[in-house]
C-alpha cells in the first residue's frame, strides 16, 4: 500500500457555522503520458451547535494555497515530462475514476503507481480551476466546507460546488467545458447543519450517450454529460421531485412539509438502468421533518420504480420498534452518505441515519428501526433482504456516515465477499454480503443508562468481537487529561471535572457527558491485494449537554416552530479546552489506522501530521518538546498501488 494523499478537515465548532478552516483532499488520475492530483483545498467548517471542541488549526504543506470564503479551487499538479518517463518508463492506457468511491465497492484505489514516496515531492502546479461560488446575502446564503470527489471518465472531470453547481473540466487542462447550476440557493439555507455543501455525482450511458444525476435539495437532475444542459425526457424538463416515495410530507398538523428541508447532497448510485438514491433533511428540525427513505428512478423517464421507508410504516417489518405510533411523528432516519451496489448479486447496501430528535429519545422510546442500520435489499426490487442495527435507540448522533466498503477477503484459508460498515463511534462491523451473517462474532454489551426525565436508554449495544475500535479511544476519562505540563493537567482535569465522563455510550446528561466522534464520511479506503483497510481518525472530545426545548441555552435556529421535542442539546462552549486553546485531552487528536481484514486486527495506529501550529505555539508549551499532535478532520483515504 501508498499513501497517496488523505482530506484533511477541522473538527466542528459548537459556535459558527462558517468558521473557515483548511482541508484537502485528492484523487489521482492517469491521461496520456502524464499523472496528475487534483487536489481541492478550501473551506468552512461543519458546525454542530451541540459539539465543543477545542480550537484545532491546521498546518498546511508546501504548494497548497489556502482558499478563503467558501470557494472551491482545483488546483493540478504535474511532473515535468522527463521525470514522468523517468518515473514510469513506459506509456500507460487512461485509468479513469468513475465513481466518486473510485469503483462500485468504494475501495478508493487506484492501481496507478507513477507517484511515490520518491518523487511526490517533484509535484508542480499545472492548472488551476475556480468555482463560480460567493456569498449571496441576497439570498442569506453561504458556502459551507468543500467535500465533493470529483470523478473523471473519457478525461473529464466532474465537480461538483458547495452551492450545488456541477462543472465539467478537461483533466488535461483544466479548460472549462461547462457548468450548470440548480439555483439551489434560492431558497435559502438548508436546514441541514454546516451549511450549503455537495459530496459528488453518479454517471451513467443511454447507449453511448452520458448522462450526469446531480441529486439536489429535494430534486434529482439528470444532465447530458457534453452539453451540461438537462435531459428533457427526464422527469420535468431533466428533473425528478425526489419527495415522491417518502413516508410523509406533512407534519403533525397536518400541514405541508416545506420540501427545502430536505437536502440530499451525496452522489446518488447508478445500477443498471435505476438511479438510487436516499434523503438528507434538517437534523435540527423537529416533527417537521419528512421520514427518511431510499427510492430508485428510472434513469431514462424518471419514473418512481420503488422506495424503500427507513421509518418502516403499518405492516412492514420493523414497524413495531416505534411504539405509541411514534412512526407518525418521528422524522429523519436518513440515507444521507449514500449507498453501495454489488452489481453482480444485484444488491444494495444502505448505511441508516439517526431519527430526530438527535440525542434526546423520551419522544421515540422503541430501537426505531431502521435508525443507524445497515440494509440490505434487493437493488431491482427495493425489497429487504436482511439488515443489522449498529445502534440500539440513539442519543448520540451516530448515524451510519459512510458508503459501505465492498470487500473480498480471506478469513481462515477462505475467501469472503464482505461488506464492511465503518461508524462514527470507531467501531467495524462486518457481514457476509448475501446472508448477512457476522464475519466475527457481534456481543450485546450492557452500557450506562440515562437520568434524563422521559429518557429509556437501551439496555445493551451490540459490540464487534473483531475488529479493535480504530481510534485511540473510545469514551472519556480522568486519566484522558493532557499532560504535556502538570500547568496543563491541572487545568484540564478541572475542566473535565465539570461535566460527566464515562465509557463508549455514556448518554448525554443535563450536566453534560463528554463524548468524541472517531470516523465519519470521509469513510474507510481498501486494498484489495492485500486486504487492509484503511480509516482516517479523529480523537477530539465534545460535550453532549442536554437543555429544555425552551430554554435560553437552546441555540437551535428551529426551536420557535420545532414541535415534539422535549429536550435538545445546548452544547458546552470551550469545554474541549483550556489556557487559550490548549485541548484538554491528551493527543493525537487524529490519525490514520490500518486494519487487517483477513484477521480482523489493528496492524498500526499513527497520528498524521503535526498537527496546529496554533497549539504548538501557544505559550503555555514553550520549551516543550511537542509530539505530533495529529490533524482531525472528516475526509478520507486514497489509496495507490504498492511499490
Amino acid at each position: 500500500m501508498q499513501l497517496v494523499d488523505m482530506g484533511l478537515f477541522e473538527c466542528e465548532n459548537p459556535r459558527d457555522e462558517y468558521k473557515s478552516v483548511k482541508q484537502r483532499l485528492s484523487i489521482s488520475t492517469r491521461s496520456i503520458n502524464l499523472q496528475v492530483a487534483f487536489k481541492k483545498i478550501k473551506s468552512t467548517v461543519t458546525a454542530r451547535p451541540e459539539y465543543s471542541y477545542a480550537n484545532q488549526g491546521m498546518k498546511m504543506r508546501r504548494n497548497i494555497r489556502i482558499i478563503k470564503g467558501g470557494l472551491l479551487w482545483l488546483l493540478v499538479f504535474v511532473f515535468s515530462s522527463a521525470v514522468v518517463l523517468a518515473v514510469s518508463g513506459e506509456t500507460h492506457s487512461m485509468v479513469q475514476w468513475p465513481f466518486v468511491g473510485g469503483d462500485q465497492n468504494v475501495d478508493r484505489y487506484s492501481p496507478l503507481d507513477d507517484i511515490n514516496t520518491t518523487n511526490v515531492g517533484q509535484l508542480q502546479m499545472a492548472w488551476e480551476w475556480k468555482s463560480p461560488d460567493k456569498l449571496m446575502p441576497e439570498y442569506k446564503v453561504i458556502p459551507g466546507a468543500f467535500g465533493s470527489t470529483g470523478i473523471m471518465i473519457d478525461n473529464v472531470v466532474y465537480v461538483t460546488t458547495n452551492l450545488n453547481r456541477v462543472a465539467a473540466l478537461d483533466a488535461d487542462t483544466g479548460q472549462e467545458k461547462w457548468v450548470y447550476d440548480p439555483h439551489s440557493y434560492e431558497a435559502g439555507m438548508p436546514a441541514l447543519a454546516g451549511g450549503f455543501r455537495h459530496r459528488g455525482v453518479a454517471a451513467w450511458r443511454d447507449h453511448g450517450k452520458l448522462r450526469i444525476f446531480l441529486g439536489t435539495r429535494y430534486k434529482l437532475i439528470s444532465l447530458d454529460g457534453e452539453t451540461g444542459k438537462p435531459v428533457s425526457t427526464f422527469g420535468a424538463g431533466g428533473t425528478v421531485d425526489a419527495t415522491v416515495g417518502l413516508s410523509r410530507m406533512t407534519d403533525n398538523a397536518g400541514n405541508p412539509i416545506d420540501k427545502n428541508f430536505l437536502e440530499f447532497n451525496a452522489a446518488p448510485t447508478v445500477y443498471k438502468d435505476l438511479v438510487i438514491m436516499g434523503t438528507a433533511t434538517g437534523d435540527r428540525v423537529y416533527g417537521k421533518d419528512p421520514g427518511g427513505a431510499v427510492r430508485a428512478f428510472d434513469a431514462r423517464t424518471g419514473k418512481l420504480v420503488w422506495s424503500f421507508h427507513m421509518i418502516p410504516q403499518p405492516g412492514e417489518f420493523g414497524n413495531d420498534t416505534w411504539p405509541n405510533d411514534e412512526w407518525k411523528t418521528v422524522g429523519s432516519t436518513d440515507v444521507w452518505p449514500g449507498v453501495t451496489v454489488d452489481e453482480k448479486r444485484g444488491l444494495v447496501y444502505v448505511p441508516g441515519g439517526n431519527p430526530t430528535n438527535s440525542y434526546y429519545g423520551g419522544k421515540r422510546i422503541g430501537n426505531t428501526l431502521y435508525a443507524q442500520t445497515l440494509v440490505c435489499l434487493d437493488a431491482n426490487t427495493g425489497k429487504r433482504k436482511w439488515h443489522f442495527q449498529t445502534v440500539h435507540h440513539d442519543l448520540w448522533d451516530l448515524d451510519l456516515p459512510t458508503q459501505p466498503n465492498l470487500v473480498t477477503i480471506t478469513k481462515d484459508g477462505k475467501k469472503i465477499d464482505a461488506v464492511v460498515q465503518v461508524g462514527k463511534q470507531g467501531l467495524i462491523f462486518a457481514f457476509d454480503r448475501v446472508t448477512g451473517d457476522p464475519i466475527w462474532p457481534i456481543v450485546e454489551q450492557p452500557v450506562p443508562q440515562s437520568d434524563v426525565p422521559g429518557e429509556v436508554t437501551s439496555a445493551t449495544q451490540p459490540i464487534p468481537t473483531k475488529p479493535p475500535p480504530v481510534g485511540f479511544n473510545q469514551g472519556v476519562s480522568l486519566d484522558d487529561a493532557n499532560d504535556l505540563t502538570p500547568e496543563i493537567k491541572a487545568a484540564a482535569l478541572e475542566q473535565l471535572k465539570k461535566y460527566r465522563t464515562g465509557p463508549l455510550y455514556m448518554p448525554p446528561s443535563l450536566q453534560g457527558t463528554f463524548n468524541r466522534d472517531i470516523a465519519n464520511w470521509g469513510g474507510a479506503a481498501f486494498d484489495p491485494e492485500t486486504g487492509w483497510m484503511y480509516i482516517k481518525t479523529n480523537n477530539g472530545v465534545g460535550v453532549l449537554k442536554l437543555v429544555a426545548s425552551d430554554s435560553p441555552d437552546n441555540h437551535n435556529p428551529f426551536k420557535d416552530v420545532n414541535v415534539n421535542v422535549g429536550y435538545e442539546s445546548g452544547g458546552a462552549p470551550g469545554a474541549g479546552s483550556v489556557m487559550g486553546g490548549i485541548p484538554i485531552t491528551k493527543p493525537p487528536y487524529g490519525g490514520l489506522t490500518a486494519v487487517n481484514l483477513n484477521t480482523g486486527e489493528i496492524v498500526w495506529k499513527v497520528p498524521v501530521g503535526k498537527g496546529s501550529k496554533r497549539i504548538r505555539d501557544n505559550p503555555a508549551l514553550n520549551g516543550i518538546d511537542v509530539p505530533d499532535l495529529g490533524v482531525p478532520g472528516f475526509g478520507g483515504v486514497l489509496l495507490r498501488k504498492a511499490d
